[in-house]
């Protein structure tokens, strides 16, 4: 289990994600959370590709400041759908663009993951097909007026009001949280 594999390791959450700490506590990791307030550049097409490459630059910026037997998890989630990245609404305009986008259709969810530890960053992804319910107008208002949505990629949370649009997913649901718990614990098993 992961809280045996890390247990007497530093361990530092490359984050400000609320939802992040709270997996984290869920199974059991006491880490430090210091976010890593870097400039998140979109250079690549591959959504993959894309979260690998922000959790890498995560954990690189805030490695430098720790022991490299410290463990460093970065991560990054981003919500794909046709073709198009949608972030973290800037406004509820936006938040309301990417609800409708959303509505009676589905996206994935790909989240990157880097752990750098002994002087080495680790990098894998996880990627979730997510199946929304049909929205109305009133609906889309509604959940905007609880502000869950503007600090949410995607412009939605799963494991908040949000959690009454999604109709079903495939795969991680974890991941569609933020932090894809079994890709980090088989991550772990081979670092360590």
């Amino acid at each position: 289990m992961i809280h045996n594999l890390v247990k007497g390791k530093q361990i530092i959450l490359a984050s400000a994600s609320p939802r992040r700490k709270h997996i984290f506590e869920m199974i059991g990791i006491k880490a430090l959370q210091m976010p890593a307030n870097i400039e998140e550049e979109n250079i690549y097409r591959s959504p993959a590709k894309l979260v690998k490459y922000h959790a890498k630059n995560k954990a690189k910026f805030i490695s430098k400041n720790f022991d490299s037997s410290c463990l460093i998890v970065a991560a990054d989630t981003l919500v794909y759908q046709n073709k198009k990245v949608l972030g973290k609404p800037e406004t509820k305009r936006q938040a309301a663009e990417f609800l409708n986008l959303l509505s009676d259709d589905f996206h994935y969810v790909y989240t990157g993951v880097a752990i750098a530890y002994k002087n080495q960053i680790h990098l894998d992804h996880e990627k979730t097909k997510v199946f929304f319910k049909a929205l109305s107008e009133e609906e889309i208002a509604e959940y905007i007026a609880t502000k869950e949505p503007l600090d949410k990629a995607g412009a939605y949370g799963i494991q908040g009001f949000g959690s009454q649009f999604i109709d079903r997913l495939v795969g991680c649901y974890f991941n569609v949280m933020g932090f894809p718990v079994t890709l980090f614990y088989q991550m772990l098993r081979n670092i360590l």
